[in-house]
């Protein structure tokens, strides 16, 4: 058990040096997230909340993250911490990149960690 999380470690340290490098190449704007924080973000394909542990570029990194695949109605989701109809966790970091967000706002609940 302790060799597999190992290997999904350096899975996402591989993966952070390959952002690291890409975005040495490329100017990045900062953006308005804030490390620590939690939101909720959605792309142009989904919705995900977790918490900023890192901004790589234009890649935002999110610990204890979910994928909502079901908010219910939006509004009731923004204002109760229980409201998603459907929520599968990641088990590792998330990376988002920005260039793919269409809002955010603050997350001020719990983040969902178990399925539903």
């Amino acid at each position: 058990m302790q060799m597999r999380k190992e290997l999904k470690e350096k899975q996402v340290e591989v993966i952070e040096e390959y952002v690291q490098e890409q975005i040495s190449a490329a100017g990045c704007p900062p953006v308005p997230f804030e490390i620590g924080k939690k939101y909720l973000i959605r792309t142009v394909t989904m919705v995900d909340v977790g918490k900023v542990t890192k901004i790589v570029g234009r890649f935002i990194v999110l610990e204890d993250a979910s994928w909502i695949a079901d908010t219910g109605r939006f509004n009731e989701c923004l204002c109760k911490s229980d409201a998603f109809n459907e929520v599968e966790p990641f088990m590792h970091p998330l990376f988002i990149n920005t260039q793919s967000i269409i809002d955010a706002t603050p997350w001020p609940y719990a983040l969902p960690t178990q399925p539903k």
